[in-house]
């Protein structure tokens, strides 16, 4: 070694032997300094970009092995095995992958029915109570859960692209509440040394009992920051156009902000990720005689996942509350304005089974309240089945 301090040869050497000897960071290291000695030396690059790729680096890797590929001398049989390597490393940066789901369920509330079996009109100033027709309320039973879904993704040295496309369908002997909804979605991920930016769109179209019910069309942006105690804050806004089929006074747009946090935290010997979100909400009509106006309000998700026997256990608890702006209807206890508080509890559990293939279990209850009765509802869901990935 004191005789080759000068070696940029030896070093290029040396590094290649401890490569193959499976000793990375030494490798680096020599290769780095036969660069030093000599930046025009061949074959400490062509290793370099090996070192580079077999560390994570992959678009230095890349960068590397076209400057080499762009050089005059370079023997044509290396020039043959640079370019096929070069095509390996391309492939890494576009990704495709698929998915499907099968679940079956139980679902007690398959319609999205009122909770009460009756409800009080208010007519001539005067309480009127109203049985509901059996085809309004709960409709309960088993149903099968289908998802196909394909993601496209792009890496770049600076930026990143994501592109989405997903069917998703619900079936069961009510054909009545059966859903099936196509959802589309882009991403552009700019990562930077401390923060992240993210700008994606989406649109989503809703179809329920076989008619089309919505189309939903977003814009979304995110700020991310990491913090010195490891968690990570966000700050989202996003903005959703909605279009009712057929009920055109129900168009809205609707606004949201909020700011999150998510953590990592240690449960004895476990790692697990805690987060919490508050956002504030603004939902907009578009025609007059939608029925309450304008409605704002505010929401609260708080989310966790757990390694839980041999796979990863999801929860997310929610919370949110609307207000109308205007009296909802006459009709409706004697025109008051409206509230609404949404909460609901997801469980979902995931285990590998063999590549490719995963268990999954997923729980479900929500509970809407109101001022208004007709608005009450409670939901609950349990289903499982697989997933398959490709």
């Amino acid at each position: 070694m004191g005789e080759c301090l000068q070696s940029a040869e030896f070093f290029a050497l040396y590094g290649a032997a401890q490569m193959n000897a499976g000793d990375l960071a030494a490798a680096l290291e020599s290769l780095e300094r036969s660069l030093l000695l000599d930046a025009t030396n061949g074959a400490a690059q062509i290793d370099y970009a090996q070192a580079l790729y077999l560390r994570g680096q992959l678009f230095s890797a890349i960068d590397l092995n076209q400057q080499v590929l762009a050089r005059p001398d370079l023997p044509p049989d290396i020039a043959a095995l640079l370019r096929q390597r070069d095509q390996q490393w391309q492939a890494q940066t576009r990704q495709l992958h698929y998915q499907v789901d099968a679940l079956a369920g139980y679902d007690d509330n398959l319609n999205g029915a009122p909770d009460p079996s009756q409800i009080t009109l208010t007519l001539s100033g005067e309480p009127v109570i109203l049985t509901l027709n059996p085809d309004f309320q709960a409709v309960s039973g088993p149903y099968l859960n289908m998802r196909a879904g394909g993601n496209y993704r792009r890496l770049q040295a600076s930026h990143q692209h994501n592109a989405q496309l997903e069917l998703r369908g619900r079936v069961s002997e009510d054909s009545g509440s059966d859903l099936l909804q196509l959802q589309s979605r882009y991403d552009f991920l700019r990562p930077r040394r401390n923060s992240t930016w993210q700008l994606s769109a989406a649109m989503g179209h809703l179809f329920f009992g076989g008619n089309a019910l919505y189309t939903a069309t977003d814009a979304f942006a995110r700020y991310q920051k990491p913090t010195e105690a490891g968690c990570n804050r966000r700050y989202d806004a996003a903005l959703q156009h909605q279009h009712y089929h057929g009920q055109n006074n129900l168009n809205s747009l609707e606004a949201k902000l909020a700011a999150g946090m998510d953590c990592p935290l240690e449960v004895g010997s476990l790692q697990t990720v805690l987060g919490i979100e508050a956002g504030l909400l603004a939902n907009k009509a578009l025609n007059s005689g939608r029925p309450g106006d304008d409605r704002d309000g505010w929401q609260l998700n708080v989310h966790w996942q757990l390694p839980m026997a041999g796979g990863l256990l999801r929860s997310q608890l929610n919370h949110t509350r609307l207000r109308d702006a205007e009296g909802y209807s006459p009709l409706l206890d004697n025109g008051a304005d409206r509230w609404l508080e949404r909460s609901y509890l997801l469980l979902q559990y995931q285990r590998p089974v063999r590549p490719g293939m995963v268990f999954l279990a997923n729980f479900f209850h929500q509970h809407q309240r109101s001022n208004i009765e007709i608005f009450d509802t409670l939901d609950t869901s349990i289903e499982v089945g697989l997933s398959f990935s490709f």
